[in-house]
């Protein structure tokens, strides 16, 4: 496509003819609109204080004037019986607050007490009796009971006798016979020790077949102190021999 190139004076036209307008465009605005500018003052800051306002005044309360009472002031009652309090005054109520009862130490047998243990001994232990060897709530005996406990037990025997055949033949048949009265030892174990002729029986093969039978068969239990405890004691005691063996006349 082609396009026809303008010449300078048709361009000088042109540009002319544009300014023109423009300048009578901004004429009409600034002739129209008559806007006028306002200079701006630089004015410093004014301070003040402003009052707060009155407060109102109080109502006023406009109260009315009392009218009298015409009727007649009522006369005074007559006077009354005067009283007058006693000179004595009442105690102050003594509170008396129950103590705790005191704890009760428990033992190793029940009992209606509050030791630790019962008993009279003359020293303090770990038992409930009076220092022997029994575990009850008595006076130190051995057994585990409530009794008094205090007394000593003699010897007891628990084994062993004599009898007829024990009797020596040859006394039999010399026709001995008799009481004898012996006295022996037993020791703390219950054995027999130290027998010995109190009273002889006449005839010296019985009283020596007493002893020895003693020695050897019997046995005891054995005395007890007062505080349990076994001990040695003596026995005096008698044996009587019956001879039942008819002695041969002479000469049979």
């Amino acid at each position: 496509m082609a396009f026809a190139r303008p010449d300078a004076r048709t361009r000088i036209i042109a540009a002319s003819a544009a300014i023109a307008l423009q300048a009578l465009f901004a004429w009409v605005l600034i002739s129209g609109l008559s806007v006028t500018f306002a200079e701006k003052l630089s004015e410093s800051l004014n301070v003040f204080d402003i009052a707060p306002e009155p407060d109102p005044p109080p109502p006023v309360t406009i109260e009315p004037n009392p009218v009298a009472d015409t009727r007649p002031e009522g006369e005074a009652a007559p006077p009354n019986l005067r009283s007058r309090a006693t000179e004595i005054e009442a105690p102050v109520p003594i509170v008396q607050i129950p103590l705790p009862p005191p704890p009760v130490i428990t033992a190793p047998v029940a009992a209606v007490g509050n030791d630790a243990s019962s008993g009279n001994a003359d020293i303090p232990g770990p038992g409930t009796g009076a220092g022997g060897v029994g575990d009850g709530t008595g006076s130190g005996g051995r057994g585990d009971g409530d009794g008094a406990g205090g007394r000593e037990t003699p010897p007891r025997q628990i084994g062993g006798r004599l009898s007829d055949r024990d009797f020596p033949r040859a006394a039999a048949n010399a026709g001995a016979g008799g009481t004898v009265e012996i006295i022996f030892n037993v020791e703390a174990d219950g054995r027999i020790t130290d027998c010995g002729i109190e009273r002889s029986s006449g005839n010296r093969e019985l009283d020596e077949t007493t002893c020895r039978l003693v020695v050897q068969r019997y046995r005891y239990q054995p005395a007890r102190d007062a505080r349990g405890r076994p001990v040695p004691s003596t026995i005096i005691e008698s044996h009587e021999w019956v001879n039942r063996v008819v002695p041969a006349e002479p000469g049979e």
